[in-house]
């Protein structure tokens, strides 16, 4: 033993300090120990994996993404592959290696390895951008007219054939984690936008691209891990600043998720909005869903614009019917209801101090990681709320109100908001999760998200027995709160 330890030492003494933790110095570590009478050359620098201070970077993936004519697809399983290789290359990428790219992308080393190769798909904009774009050909606006066949994009999952990323999306249960799944949704749509909105590879001036909702995340049939899995996305419906894309999950041909997210373009000096390039449907399919969101953009204009002084005369009656049942749990709390609970029972909280690994490009913490953490929190309410494990139904809606910034203390706050058991079998539960910014210091607290889940339990756990309690507010606040909540649910349905 005292011989293989000799040994060991005498191979680390030969490597540089940033090579000594190395997955490929671990390995030959290890191989040292089951071949103890050969011991092997030292660790070959040029081998070493790519680390924040290591001088000689390798050269990230080159991506024209004004160049995809066609549906761009990128298979993902962590089978060693050539992280320089092209985009477009038949081999699959190696997601494990998308750490080796320059040091303003290390962010997404510390997300999905999904997300980490699509932010590596934009480092040839960034790197254009923050190199001076100069001899670029722009007209007097710089836009131009695109199709979404031209931001169209196609993530797959070999989860059939890769463990290691099968055991990185896999839950308690065996099912796919959603959290991480729609974290990696949000990464997509964020290509797909800027795919959009640059021409020639480039874009014309400095402005980020923002996740401002996620307007439907629905689930029509379940998700398997052990079978592969593909997300494809483009662009449907582009405003002056905004754009609208749809994300499908296929999986055995079929779908089974449908994700609708809004962009909106900001000048990165100033934060005001900034014109994007517009889009040109060519398929019946592509005019069908740029119609449906102009209709519906028409709709919310309207709604914001008429609806806002004839609210509270509308509302009293049924927030007075809501807060009856609620005062009987304050007044008469041993005659209330045993199959019903107050809202404020069902509450839980997280608190995050953000941290530089979870930003995004642009520096602020990216929106899929605060989905992924609001959904992590409204999934534990149901389960403690239910006494079953949850199953995901949709992600009824996202709002973003305001960026959050690494070092920002960030607390959510989670509720059961309302139950609907018409149907006995299937009922479901409905979770608001709100997420403050808050600065201890200048004793702050502001709204960042708003997020809306719906839930279900397993038709066995429900037949067994199960029973899911109605939901009632006690105060004149959470009853407006649900009120607001079940006429967006009714306007989103018609």
């Amino acid at each position: 033993m005292n011989h293989l330890i000799k040994q060991s030492s005498i191979l680390l003494s030969h490597a540089k300090p940033h090579q000594r933790f190395s997955s490929s110095s671990f390995e030959t570590l290890v191989s040292l120990f089951l071949s103890p009478h050969s011991l092997p050359p030292p660790h070959d620098p040029s081998q070493a994996d790519y680390l924040p201070h290591s001088s000689n970077p390798p050269n990230p993936i080159s991506i024209d993404p004004n160049a995809f004519n066609v549906t761009q697809i990128r298979p993902f399983c962590t089978a060693k592959s050539d992280p320089s290789s092209s985009v477009n290359s038949s081999q699959p990428i190696d997601a494990g290696s998308s750490i080796r790219k320059p040091l303003s992308l290390w962010p997404g080393a510390y997300h999905s390895p999904v997300t980490n190769a699509l932010w590596q798909a934009r480092s040839s904009i960034f790197e254009k951008r923050v190199n001076g774009a100069e001899g670029v050909g722009f007209s007097e606006d710089g836009l131009v007219s695109k199709t979404p066949s031209q931001s169209r994009t196609c993530v797959e999952y070999k989860f059939s054939s890769d463990f290691v990323l099968r055991e990185q999306y896999k839950n308690p249960w065996n099912r796919i984690r959603m959290g991480k799944l729609v974290e990696d949704l949000d990464a997509l749509a964020g290509t797909i936008s800027y795919k959009h909105c640059c021409n020639n590879g480039r874009m014309q001036k400095p402005f980020i691209l923002v996740t401002a909702s996620v307007d439907k995340i629905l689930l029509k049939k379940p998700i398997l891990i052990d079978t592969d899995l593909s997300i494809i996305g483009a662009v449907t419906w582009v405003g002056r600043s905004s754009m609208e894309m749809q994300l499908e999950v296929l999986q055995s041909s079929q779908v089974s998720l449908v994700a609708d997210f809004t962009f909106v373009a900001r000048d990165a000096e100033t934060g005001k909005s900034v014109l994007i390039n517009p889009i040109s449907p060519e398929t019946e399919q592509e005019k069908l869903l740029w119609e449906q969101a102009e209709a519906k953009n028409k709709i919310r204009k309207m709604k914001r614009a008429g609806r806002k002084n004839e609210i509270d005369s509308q509302k009293t009656p049924r927030i007075n019917e809501l807060l009856a049942e609620g005062r009987i749990f304050e007044d008469l709390p041993a005659l209330a209801n045993r199959d019903s609970i107050l809202i404020r029972d069902t509450c839980l909280q997280s608190s995050i101090v953000c941290q530089p690994q979870q930003r995004n490009i642009h520096g602020r913490i990216f929106g899929g990681f605060l989905i992924r953490k609001a959904f992590e929190l409204a999934f534990s309410t149901v389960y403690t709320f239910a006494g079953a494990a949850p199953r995901f139904v949709e992600v009824d809606h996202v709002d973003f109100v305001r960026p959050v910034d690494v070092g920002n203390f960030l607390r959510m706050k989670s509720c059961v908001l309302c139950t609907e058991l018409q149907n006995p079998v299937r009922p479901l539960i409905n979770v608001e999760v709100v997420a403050h910014v808050t600065c201890p210091e200048l004793r702050t607290s502001e709204v960042s998200n708003k997020f809306y889940f719906t839930f279900t339990v397993d038709e066995e756990a429900v037949k067994k027995g199960l029973k899911i309690r109605s939901v009632f507010p006690s105060t004149e606040e959470e009853a407006r709160r649900v009120i607001d909540r079940m006429d967006a649910e009714h306007s989103e349905d018609g």
